[in-house]
């Protein structure tokens, strides 16, 4: 969907930076800016700068940056122009565009509105006497779930057959491809022939719904022995699996206080129904950091309702070190007497499940309980063990008081003196802030050199090109003047005449919208990602700190980035001369 720079502009005005921001970090005035802890990476001091005057955010910490345009991006898990229709459809405005599926792709909204027609043929299949008898079955049957329940969440179930929601699906003007991208069909080959099959088939459905009412993707358990027992909607253009959480358009009303993390559908199902709806679970994956950082924007604490098993409590240490790290308060469900929170809750009851939510364990309880469960604690090298691997647990505490309750606890559990544990703790926060120093100092100079430059690959190939090539970008970012110089063709300057492929792109897309007229910052979104339009923004707050941005110091750039670039080009002629010349003499 291309947008106009008229209707961006009215967009962004009419979404104050600060005013949106605020909905999701707590920002305080600092001068005439804004700032706060930064939402995109854990840290103790506030990098996170917001600009009310360029309308703009940068974390001086971790590079994130761009406009309101860019944060919706980041903290909503959505592309630009879904970004686009949230704060337009916020503002009040209503968008008149055509979609574009460029090179043949399928646009982002065509596939949400092929997923309801999806969702509704399954319903429909379920809620069928003969059809759906297998499905409901198990979802009324064995797992005794509610009419209105299946309702609410939109369960369905998909026939054993092979085609019948491609064919549904088709009358309906969908094509073959679009079902393949959406992730609803197979393609078949046979004797030179082709035909789309059905991706679920003989399954229990699962819509998965996001936070605006989309349907986004669908999950869907088998009915029989076939393996996978669990199949899950890979990656589509409007579906990240690992950006998104199954029941969160309805946890997000219930969950200021805390949300309970489950391992699967079922379970989550399962603890709606009995009232607890501030239940989400993950999508077929485990626990990813774009998962971690989403749950701590609509909560303050999560209990995490793995299963007992083995995986389930490796699952949970995983969990709690991750959420740990977005800030989150992690406490860990104990079950005793069923596997799940479905079967617990069909044994015991919810008043029953309501009193071990109270009773969660801290992270720390759950990490002490499950290090010194692997020792023999009456083995003095067992003890010593245990000791250590909790000493390096607690060195990584930020709090000293936390550290020192958590000392006393571990002293008193292995019968040894709290001072000789906390000696060894110190030694190792010690240890670890030397290696962090040294870490920091290394990962300076590398990036200074830019060695393991993700976003500009190239970086460290021509340092001098890279700086160069920063400055003009910057520049260019932030004056008009130098757009038009170029434009008009009084300075030449061209995307060929750029060494990394990065900064020569971003040079192609600027000068293509100053010669349509349409250029903004903000219409940069749609041909970069938001890491990309962060590295921009940091690029431009790092020109306005500089009192040198007049013509001469953009000509000298420009100058000395088209030497470096015709350097390279004679370097790189020079060699092949040279492998040509070998060639012949080993051919002689």
């Amino acid at each position: 969907m291309r947008f106009s720079k008229d209707l961006v502009e009215d967009i962004r005005q009419r979404n104050d930076i600060v005013e949106f921001i605020s909905t999701y970090v707590n920002l305080k005035r600092a001068g005439s800016n804004f700032g706060g802890l930064c939402p995109y990476h854990n840290e103790k001091t506030p990098s996170f700068t917001v600009f009310p005057a360029t309308q703009s955010f940068y974390c001086f910490g971790c590079g994130a940056g761009g406009d309101v345009i860019t944060f919706a991006m980041r903290s909503e898990n959505l592309d630009y122009p879904a970004a686009v229709e949230l704060l337009a459809k916020r503002a009040g405005i209503t968008i008149k565009a055509e979609e574009e599926t460029d090179n043949g792709g399928v646009s982002r909204r065509r596939i949400f509105e092929m997923n309801l027609e999806a969702a509704k043929y399954f319903r429909a299949c379920l809620f069928d006497a003969e059809i759906g008898k297998v499905g409901m079955d198990y979802l009324a049957g064995k797992r005794r779930l509610p009419a209105v329940i299946i309702k609410r969440f939109g369960l369905g179930f998909a026939p054993g057959g092979y085609d019948g929601l491609s064919r549904h699906l088709k009358s309906k003007g969908y094509s073959d491809e679009e079902l393949q991208v959406a992730f609803l069909g197979r393609k078949m080959e046979k004797n030179g022939r082709t035909w789309t099959n059905d991706m679920f088939r003989n399954r229990v459905i699962f819509p998965v719904i996001n936070t605006t009412g989309d349907v986004i993707a669908f999950g869907g358990r088998v009915m029989d022995d076939s393996k996978p027992k669990y199949l899950n909607t890979s990656d589509t253009p409007g579906f990240k699996k690992s950006k998104n959480l199954f029941a969160l358009n309805y946890a997000k009303n219930h969950c200021a206080e805390r949300l309970i993390l489950c391992e699967g559908y079922m379970d989550v199902i399962a603890l709606h129904a009995a009232g607890f709806e501030n239940a989400v679970a993950t999508l077929g994956t485990a626990l990813t950091q774009d998962q971690a950082r989403l749950m701590a924007k609509y909560t303050k604490q999560v209990l995490i309702c793995y299963d007992s098993d083995e995986a389930g409590q490796n699952a949970t240490r995983k969990a709690v070190r991750m959420l740990s790290e977005v800030g989150l308060d992690v406490k860990i469900i104990r079950m005793e007497g069923a596997k799940d929170p479905d079967e617990y809750i069909r044994k015991f009851g919810k008043d029953s499940f309501a009193r071990v939510l109270d009773s969660a364990r801290t992270g720390f309880e759950f990490k002490m309980e499950s290090t010194l469960s692997k020792y023999n604690l009456a083995s003095a090298e067992d003890k010593i063990k245990a000791s250590g691997e909790m000493c390096e647990y607690i060195s990584e505490v930020y709090s000293g008081v936390e550290r020192e309750v958590y000392i006393a606890a571990v002293a008193k559990r292995l019968g040894i003196s709290e001072e000789g544990l906390k000696n060894d703790v110190d030694i190792a926060r010690r240890r670890k802030m030397k290696q962090y120093a040294q870490k920091t100092s290394q990962d300076a100079r590398l990036s200074a050199m830019g060695v393991g430059d993700r976003i500009n690959i190239d970086a460290a190939k021509n340092i001098k090109a890279k700086a160069a090539e920063e400055a003009v970008i910057g520049l260019m970012l932030l004056y008009e003047e130098y757009r038009e110089l170029i434009l008009k063709q009084r300075i030449s300057l061209k995307k060929e005449d750029f060494f990394s492929e990065f900064h020569g792109r971003v040079f192609e897309k600027i000068m293509e919208l100053v010669s349509s007229g349409e250029y903004d910052f903000s219409l940069l979104g749609q041909f970069f990602s938001p890491d990309e339009m962060g590295r921009l923004e940091g690029l431009v707050q790092k020109r306005r700190k500089l009192t040198e941005n007049g013509s001469d110091m953009f000509l000298q750039c420009v100058e000395t980035l088209k030497k470096e670039k015709r350097l390279t080009d004679a370097e790189d002629s020079i060699d092949e001369i040279m492998l040509l010349i070998n060639q012949k003499r080993n051919n002689k």
